[in-house]
């Protein structure tokens, strides 16, 4: 307790390395544009309705609205923008969606005490360290198995506590109760697989987790005590949460390589703002058609395989960004994967989507299914002349293995944002968003977040 309540309670001061404050504003940006586009979809629409409901307090932006409200509304609404889709960024190790809620709640603490760019960018990436250690120390799958709790929420609420608690300037003892305070808020079961308007999880993996992130740190800079250490003692958190650890073992791994390995450098952005299985195969069939230029005429077949639990995710689902024969014959005839393209719920009857889908075989593959959690996928591409095209594909773009460089970056971000936002706006916030340690106040984002 003693290490990481002052790793936290310094990080606000703490330059980041070069590797690590570079990959920030990378994750800072695509959970931007993941909260824009998240205005256009259900749970964003909710979100909004939500801020507005609860907007007598101004002093914190919700994203792509003329909404301006009380920190906590405010992080919980952009948090549920942020994962209004399958937009936003993931750690696997951890199995959390960090930057839904991390950033969320330091961009909300942050208006609410006006820190700098500097300071935001360092409580970011504090979120991201704490947050996924939290996890990855009680054990993810013996967590899930055992308690049946979901890790989204848990890394989440510890990731937004000390995001928020860094932006809040909190000292070593506040960081203490902070964490106190964020393991009595610690919930979330899985339920959440079956929903089907993808509502309930946006809560789960985000609205929540950054709510409970910014009340723990409102709560205790406002002079609210706890108990010191919520880490060791009597019906302490890792023992409530790994009754069969060894808790000396999970101590350590909860300040494993502090300020030498940064999480956020090991999260993954996605490229294609489409279900987790398909990212691969899309992958592997841009690959091919830039290596060989074809029309969507000259394809015979085209055969996809990927692990077996995968093929069942996205087998001719209704949903377009989840149904991989559709995202296939788009990107046969679009040549890319847009997010327009990916919602486009009309387009899957489109007589012509439809010819190049009917051509589409997914074959489930045992093999790379035991290659998991890495999602590979192998792409065959049958031309009508008989040539024979193929690709496979082992570290998905984005992924921490194969990461998307800033110009990617941009490029998915303009994609998002600039329906909602407009050109001129969208590319002011990715140029200020990258030069963030630059900024002098949080709060110059907010005409840049915000439509009228």
């Amino acid at each position: 307790m003693t290490r990481l309540s002052s790793y936290m309670s310094e990080a606000g001061q703490r330059a980041l390395s070069e590797e690590a404050l570079e990959k920030t504003k990378h994750h800072i940006l695509d959970t931007f544009a993941a909260m824009v586009s998240g205005a256009e979809l259900a749970p964003g629409r909710f979100a909004i309705n939500f801020a507005r409901a609860h907007s007598a307090e101004k002093t914190a932006t919700v994203a792509a609205s003329d909404v301006v409200c009380g920190a906590v509304e405010a992080a919980f609404s952009n948090a549920m923008l942020a994962h209004s889709d399958e937009t936003d960024d993931s750690h696997a190790p951890s199995q959390c969606h960090p930057g839904a809620s991390v950033v969320p709640a330091a961009l909300a603490t942050g208006e609410q005490f006006d820190i700098d760019g500097s300071r935001f960018l360092r409580a970011v990436a504090l979120g991201y360290d704490v947050g996924t250690r939290f996890t990855m120390t009680v054990g993810v799958s013996e967590s899930q198995t055992s308690t049946n709790m979901s890790t989204h929420a848990l890394a989440g609420t510890f990731g937004s506590a000390a995001s928020a608690g860094c932006a809040a300037g909190l000292n070593q003892q506040q960081m203490r109760w902070l964490i106190d305070y964020a393991s009595q808020q610690a919930s979330g079961i899985k339920t959440w697989r079956r929903d089907t308007d993808h509502i309930e999880k946006a809560f789960l993996f985000a609205g929540m987790p950054a709510r409970n992130g910014v009340t723990a740190a409102l709560v205790v800079q406002a002079g609210a005590t706890g108990v010191d250490d919520a880490l060791s003692g009597p019906d302490n958190f890792l023992a409530d949460y790994a009754p069969q650890a060894d808790l000396a073992k999970l101590s350590s791994s909860l300040i494993d390589k502090l300020g030498e390995r940064y999480e956020i450098t090991r999260t993954n952005i996605k490229k294609w703002t489409v279900g987790s299985p398909i990212q691969a195969p899309l992958d592997a069939l841009e690959i091919i058609l830039k290596r060989r230029a074809f029309e969507p005429d000259q394809v015979k077949t085209v055969t996809v395989r990927v692990g077996t639990g995968e093929a069942a995710t996205v087998n001719n689902r209704e949903m377009p960004d989840i149904c991989m024969q559709h995202m296939i014959a788009v990107m046969l005839i679009d040549k890319t994967a847009s997010f327009k393209a990916a919602h486009d719920k009309a387009r899957m009857q489109d007589p012509a989507i439809l010819k190049q889908r009917a051509k589409v075989q997914l074959i489930p593959d045992a093999e790379l299914e035991s290659h998991l959690p890495a999602r590979e996928a192998v792409v065959e591409v049958m031309l009508t002349d008989g040539t024979r095209l193929t690709e496979t594909v082992k570290a998905v773009r984005g992924t921490a293995e194969n990461p998307m460089p800033r110009e990617e970056v941009v490029a998915k971000a303009r994609d998002l944002m600039t329906p909602v936002l407009g050109a001129e706006r969208c590319g002011k916030l990715i140029q200020t968003t990258l030069n963030l340690e630059m900024l002098k106040s949080i709060r110059e984002l907010r005409p840049l977040l915000q439509r009228t």
